[in-house]
């Protein structure tokens, strides 16, 4: 008997066009809009900042840089003379801003680091360790995010002063360097989705908890750890008031408040908007490429922890 084969011819598979709607054309229009709104002020930063003082003064209203020029950058990162700063409207005073930068960095390094450390362990102990009024203990800590921040900066003030770190960059430091309630609550969540098995198998190889923590746990919980990272280091790179209440002196002061000093060295002839705007955005752009760079990774992490 012959046996009989058949071909079959694979059909291309078309594209499926979705057909035009009012409500989703009113949907991307508004998003659209949300976007521009969003993006319009820094495009008016960069917008003042190349341009030059007496322009700007000229001509407030034109979207377009008035006078084109690069020279409030040059006045925020001290490249240019006390007497050309001054012709361009300049304070003239200067901009320590690699030292300031540093001191930025440094803070928000140190608190990102210590808090990502604690904040985990803690984390881990309330979702995975039994003990006697854990919920209890988790609920009162949790309480902590109730508490406004302007109601600790008086007695951390006191604690700072007493323990002699008063305009050090250890003093901006401390009070966020442990781990704050938001930090346990998210990193929480993740473990809490981890399946008890896997720590289990780890168990029957010898592993402690120890070692299960760092060696399984820890890896496991990648994307959440950075994604706190990502929005723990933004945090204390734009905290103002409490690095202004601690810093008095340029060893110990951030980029934030040294923006505000900037601001106060207004000359005779107004204040210098093109240098300060030039500084403003230099200060923000590490920040927004940092997020930029995580922040598909940041929503699928809050996405699967389940803060909405």
């Amino acid at each position: 008997m012959a046996a009989v084969t058949t071909t079959t011819t694979a059909t291309p598979v078309r594209p499926v066009r979705r057909r035009f709607s009012l409500g989703r054309a009113a949907a991307w229009a508004v998003m659209g809009l949300i976007v521009l709104i969003t993006l319009l002020p820094f495009y008016w930063i960069l917008r003042t900042a190349l341009s030059t003082n007496a322009g700007l003064s000229a001509d407030p209203t034109d979207p377009l840089p008035v006078d084109l020029t690069g020279t409030g950058f040059q006045r925020a990162l001290g490249l240019q003379s006390a007497e050309d700063a001054v012709a361009q409207g300049g304070a003239g005073g200067g901009l320590d801003f690699w030292r300031y930068l540093l001191n930025s960095v440094i803070v928000s390094t140190l608190i990102t680091g210590c808090q990502i450390f604690f904040s985990a362990m803690a984390a881990y102990a309330f979702s995975r360790l039994r003990w006697r009024g854990r919920d209890t203990v988790f609920g009162l800590f949790l309480a902590g995010l109730m508490v406004p921040t302007i109601f600790t900066l008086l007695p951390n003030f006191v604690l700072i002063k007493q323990l002699h770190l008063v305009d050090t960059l250890l003093g901006i430091a401390l009070p966020s360097l442990f781990m704050t309630p938001f930090a346990v609550f998210f990193l929480r969540q993740f473990f809490m989705n981890i399946p008890g098995e896997v720590e289990e198998a780890a168990l029957l190889d010898g592993a402690g908890k120890v070692r299960i923590f760092f060696r399984v746990v820890l890896p496991m919980a990648s994307t959440p750890i950075i994604t706190l990272g990502v929005l723990t280091y933004i945090t204390a790179w734009n905290d103002y008031f409490w690095p202004l209440m601690v810093s008095y002196s340029d060893s110990s002061r951030v980029l934030t408040v040294a923006l505000a000093v900037f601001r106060a060295q207004t000359p005779a002839t107004g204040v210098d908007w093109s240098g300060l705007m030039a500084a403003t955005l230099i200060a923000a752009l590490p920040m927004l490429v940092l997020f930029a760079c995580f922040a598909r990774r940041i929503v699928s992490s809050i996405g699967f922890t389940g803060i909405k």
